[in-house]
């Protein structure tokens, strides 16, 4: 049996101060769910069945991360609930059967931050909600196996230099640190990263922010542990 681990009294004051709320039309999830965060102190907002039951329940409320499950009964699409999720404010974490790809896919490309199957243990889950709600991507297992099987998911054409410039910066290096360590010049960098930008949003993936560059790079296997291909053409 798994045995909870120690918790400082500052990671219960940054959990206590994360707002989470879950969708899913599975009543048993909801409320496994609620009772699971609770029980790690989150700040538990509501339990919805679908997206308007959740923004009415909100009323308004800011909400750091959101739960989500893909499937739900009203007949909305994946694309527009995680849309009117992050119109919220709150980043979205899919909650779902793994073998959905199509749905995976579409939800990725709309923006949700990571993937945890329904079949997860629910600490795995509490763990990734709050990766999530402190603007981290989740670079699992689940995004690679999504993606590569989903041969209608456009790649970005990048080159060489495009790659790791990408790959540098999207992993967290300030730009100029990033121009000295491939030796060009910062402006030179810009100009990559600009291209970067523009390839993105010709395939439909825009990356106006560092932090959907970040998750384009994970997309496409240009960090680490992604890569299916063997890495950035070394």
């Amino acid at each position: 049996m798994e045995q909870p681990t120690a918790t400082s009294a500052g990671e219960l004051g940054a959990v206590a101060a994360v707002r989470v709320a879950v969708v899913d039309d599975h009543e048993s999830v909801r409320l496994g769910l609620k009772a699971a965060f609770i029980d790690e102190g989150y700040q538990f907002l509501i339990a919805a069945a679908n997206v308007n039951e959740l923004v009415d329940g909100l009323a308004g409320r800011e909400c750091d991360v959101v739960v989500l499950d893909l499937s739900l009964g009203d007949g909305s699409s994946v694309t527009e609930n995680v849309k009117r999720v992050q119109a919220l404010g709150s980043a979205v974490l899919v909650h779902s059967i793994a073998d959905r790809v199509a749905y995976v896919r579409e939800a990725l490309a709309a923006g949700a931050a990571g993937v945890i199957p329904k079949s997860s243990a629910t600490r795995t889950v509490i763990a990734a909600a709050a990766s999530v709600a402190r603007g981290e991507v989740l670079n699992n297992l689940e995004w690679a196996t999504a993606i590569d099987a989903d041969g209608d998911f456009a790649r970005a054409e990048l080159g060489r230099r495009e790659r790791e410039i990408l790959h540098l910066y999207a992993s967290g290096l300030p730009l100029k640190l990033a121009a000295q360590q491939l030796g060009i010049s910062y402006s030179t960098a810009r100009e990559y990263l600009d291209r970067i930008r523009v390839k993105y949003v010709e395939v439909g993936r825009p990356a106006p922010t560092k932090v959907d560059l970040l998750r384009r790079a994970v997309e496409d296997g240009i960090l680490p542990g992604l890569d299916s291909d063997g890495g950035d053409g070394h």
